[in-house]
C-alpha cells in the first residue's frame, strides 16, 4: 500500500509543476506578495504595480500555453509560444511607452507652461538626477554606459520613458528600473517634502506668485506643434515619445474630436497600462530579478530621484534672486519631475503648511508637464549617444 502511495505522490509531482519549484522562485513570490501589499493596501501607483506583481508572479511559475520561454542572463527572450509572449512584444516592439504618451498627452494640460515659459526650465533643472546618477552608476565600474544611463533615468520619474531607454540600452534591467521607477514615483509625497525644507527657508516657502494669465485656443493648439518638431529635429531618437505626447495633447486642445479624446484618456491608456504591467513583470524572474546589481539600481533610483529634486528646487532659488519683480516660489522646482499631477500636488501641500491661503498648484503644473519633456528628451540624447555601445 505504501509502495502505491508513493507512486502516485512521484506521478502526482512528475506529471505537475511542482517538481519545478525553486528556492528562489520562492523568493520571488514573496517580492510579488509585498508588490500586492503596496499596490492594495498602501495605494503605491496600483495602476502599474498590480499588473507587475502579477506578471512577476506569472514569471516565476511553471507555466505552459501562457508563457513558453524565458529571459535569459543577456536579456534577450528566447521564446516558443504562448499569449504572453506576444504581450511582451508591445515592449521590445517600442509599442506600449508611446500609447502611454499618447494617453498623457491626452490628460495634460500645458496652459500653465504656455503662461509661464521660463519654468521650462525647472523641468530641465530636475534632469541633474538623471545624469549626475548614470555618471555615479558608470563610475562603480558595476555598470556600461547604457546600464548607467537606464538607472539615471529613473530621476526623471517616468516609469514609460524608463522601460523605452532600458529596452533600447539595457533590456536585460527592465524589470528592476521599472519597479524602481514606479514605486518611487508612488513615494513622491514621501521624498520630495524633507528635501524641499531642507533647501528653502521659510519666507521662500511663503511667497506668492502672480496669477498666470489666460492662455488662448490657437496658443494651445500650436504650442504642442512647436514642441514636437524643435524636439523632434534636436533629439531624432525621442520621436516616438514627444509625438505621441503631442498628438495626445493636440486632440484635447483642438475640441473637435471629443470621441478620440476620451479614447485616448480612457480606453487605450488604461488597456496599454495593464499589458504594459503585465509585460514588465514577466522580465522578472528569479534568474535575473535576484542578483546584487538590483539592490543597486533601487538604491541609485531613489538618489537619481532626490537629485532630481535638488536640481528643479535650487533652479527655482536661483531665478526667484534674478526676478525680484516676479518672483518664484522655490517649492515649486521640485515639482519639475515627471511625475504629474503628483509632484504638483506636493508643492502645493508643502506651500499651503506654510501658507494656506497661497495656492501654488497651477504654478507646479508648468514645471511639471516641462518635466515630462524634458525626461523624454533626455531619453532620446541618451539613446543617440549610446546606443549599439
Amino acid at each position: 500500500m505504501k509502495n502505491i502511495l508513493n507512486e502516485v505522490m512521484q506521478m502526482f509531482i512528475h506529471d505537475t509543476g511542482f517538481q519545478y519549484i525553486t528556492g528562489p522562485m520562492l523568493i520571488m513570490w514573496a517580492i510579488c506578495g509585498l508588490l500586492f501589499y503596496l499596490a492594495v493596501k498602501k495605494q503605491y501607483e496600483p495602476l502599474l504595480l498590480l499588473p507587475i506583481a502579477f506578471g512577476a508572479l506569472m514569471a516565476n511559475l511553471p507555466t505552459r500555453a501562457l508563457y513558453d520561454g524565458g529571459w535569459s542572463m543577456d536579456g534577450m527572450f528566447h521564446p516558443t509560444a504562448g499569449l504572453y509572449f506576444f504581450i511582451s512584444q508591445g515592449i521590445h516592439l517600442e509599442l506600449f511607452p508611446p500609447i502611454i504618451f499618447l494617453g498623457v498627452g491626452a490628460l495634460t494640460d500645458f496652459g500653465p507652461l504656455i503662461a509661464n515659459p521660463r519654468t521650462l526650465l525647472l523641468g530641465g533643472a530636475a534632469q541633474l538626477g538623471v545624469f549626475a546618477t548614470m555618471l555615479c552608476a558608470v563610475l562603480s565600474g558595476m555598470f556600461t554606459l547604457g546600464e548607467a544611463a537606464s538607472i539615471g533615468i529613473i530621476g526623471g520619474a517616468d516609469g514609460p520613458t524608463s522601460i523605452f531607454l532600458a529596452n533600447k540600452l539595457a533590456p536585460h534591467l527592465i524589470g528592476p528600473i521599472a519597479v524602481a521607477a514606479y514605486t518611487y514615483m508612488s513615494l513622491v509625497p514621501l521624498i520630495q517634502p524633507p528635501i524641499m525644507r531642507a533647501l528653502t527657508t521659510d519666507a521662500e516657502r511663503k511667497i506668492r506668485m502672480k496669477s498666470l494669465r489666460k492662455v488662448s485656443k490657437l496658443e494651445r493648439i500650436v504650442f504642442p506643434l512647436v514642441v514636437m518638431i524643435l524636439c523632434i529635429m534636436v533629439v531624432p531618437d525621442a520621436s516616438a515619445l514627444v509625438a505621441m505626447l503631442m498628438l495626445g495633447n493636440v486632440l484635447r486642445e483642438s475640441g473637435v474630436v471629443d470621441r478620440l479624446v476620451k479614447a485616448c484618456q480612457n480606453e487605450i491608456i488604461n488597456v496599454t497600462t495593464i499589458f504594459l504591467g503585465t509585460a514588465v513583470g514577466m522580465t522578472m524572474q528569479a534568474e535575473i530579478f535576484l542578483r546584487p546589481t538590483t539592490l543597486v539600481i533601487i538604491g541609485m533610483g531613489v538618489v537619481a530621484f532626490g537629485l532630481s529634486t535638488v536640481g528643479g528646487v535650487v533652479m527655482a532659488k536661483i531665478m526667484n534672486k534674478l526676478s525680484p519683480n516676479n518672483p518664484v516660489n522655490p517649492l515649486i522646482g521640485s515639482a519639475g519631475v515627471s511625475a504629474v499631477p503628483m509632484a504638483a500636488r506636493v508643492s502645493q501641500n508643502v506651500g499651503a503648511e506654510y501658507d494656506p491661503q497661497n495656492y501654488l498648484l497651477m504654478h507646479a503644473m508648468g514645471p511639471n508637464v516641462a518635466g515630462v519633456i524634458g525626461t523624454a528628451v533626455a531619453a532620446g540624447y541618451m539613446i543617440s549617444r549610446l546606443s549599439g555601445q
